[in-house]
């Protein structure tokens, strides 16, 4: 007869791997978040100021009336999207960080495609959604290229994808201020107003506009996606080694160029709601950083679609009480950037922490 020898556990903690990775998943994140916090109020008593007074303000700006939740919900449409942008890829291995001009290029196309719409006198009905996959499709192509360059051409995709927002801002620009100007808009070169006809409107009972439910929408079908699908497998199997995915014959080319597409889909349709239901044309105000925003986003929500939609919010409410902080305590608007790079850089160094954790640590049989 055979014997059985048991081999040492390899459970960490008396947890399973799995739960593991949801306690760090969680706790790491939080902690940054926390060191952030504490980090942040050093900086404001440096200042003279008091960290209690600004972190009330930030609760009363972001959550403490039916107005600021609004407001919070409302900037977090375009970070949901935009972290989606930055998510995606990065399932695949690669870190791509130009949604800003995925979203420049995409709100600029769809007011673009408004102008002979509005003068051609097309309904609404069939105008948004032409608008919308408009900004969809530029946003997919132009970050896609960023995805080609990087699996065809070996090119740095993060360099690649940063220049090409450059680039993607400077075209706007172009044509903002040149051949599609409108001749009534003399003190800030916009494009024609696509009018209120073309407008998106609020959600029933808010003042909320639908891009919120469009970035829940597409953060639970793509977790859905990469989660629970071959697609989504092929995807994490290719950002966990390629060579491996190549050896197991998968199309790792279609792949990385599909994720990248649809990030740049997302980031567009930001740029879509950015102008047809914010501001109405397109204009410099596009490029208000929410490309870069949700790289934070993302990366705090660990590249989980369904957490990025609270880590949207919790950012929508820093950038909602801004304004607020500004007014009671004499502070520049950009504070709640100063207190954004810090959560960036605590989390960036958090990021060592993963399987360290002294209570998580591997125990084997007999205390060993």
């Amino acid at each position: 007869m055979t014997a059985v020898v048991a081999s040492p556990s390899i459970e960490r903690g008396g947890f399973n791997p799995r739960t593991i990775g949801m306690i760090e998943a969680l706790l790491i994140p939080v902690g940054a978040l926390v060191a952030s916090a504490v980090l942040f109020s050093v900086f404001l008593l440096f200042l003279g100021k008091s960290p209690v007074t600004f972190f009330g303000l930030i609760w009363t700006g972001g959550f403490g009336s039916a107005f600021s939740i609004q407001n919070t919900l409302q900037r977090s449409a375009p970070l949901i999207l935009t972290g989606l942008a930055f998510a995606i890829p990065a399932r695949i291995g690669l870190t791509l960080i130009g949604a800003e001009g995925a979203l420049v290029l995409g709100g600029f196309s769809a007011a673009a495609v408004a102008i002979p719409l509005v003068s051609g006198g097309w309904t609404p009905v069939i105008g948004l959604p032409i608008m919308a996959l408009s900004a969809m499709a530029v946003g997919a192509m132009w970050i896609g290229l960023a995805g080609w360059l990087r699996h065809y051409r070996g090119v740095n995709e993060t360099i690649s994808s940063l220049l090409l927002s450059y680039i993607a801002i400077a075209i706007m620009n172009f044509f903002v201020e040149g051949a599609l100007r409108d001749p009534a808009s003399a003190n800030k070169p916009s494009t024609m107003p696509i009018g209120d006809a073309y407008r998106v409107g609020s959600m029933p009972g808010t003042s909320v506009h639908w891009g919120l439910a469009a970035g829940v929408l597409l953060s639970v079908l793509l977790y859905i996606l990469m989660s629970r699908t071959t697609f989504g497998f092929a995807a994490r199997m290719t950002g966990g080694n390629v060579r491996a995915a190549q050896a197991q014959g998968l199309p790792v080319g279609m792949l990385v160029v599909t994720c990248c597409a649809i990030a740049g889909a997302c980031a567009g349709l930001a740029g879509f709601f950015e102008v047809a239901a914010i501001h109405g044309q397109a204009n410099a105000s596009l490029v208000a950083g929410y490309g870069f925003t949700g790289i934070l986003v993302a990366f705090l929500a660990r590249q989980n679609p369904l957490a990025i939609i609270p880590v949207a919010i919790l950012f929508g409410a820093l950038q909602a009480a801004g304004g607020l902080v500004q007014r009671r305590m004499g502070m520049p608007d950009a504070t709640v950037l100063v207190l954004q790079g810090m959560i960036f850089v605590v989390l960036l160094v958090s990021e060592t922490f993963y399987g360290r954790i002294p209570f998580l640590q591997p125990k084997r049989e007999g205390g060993r």
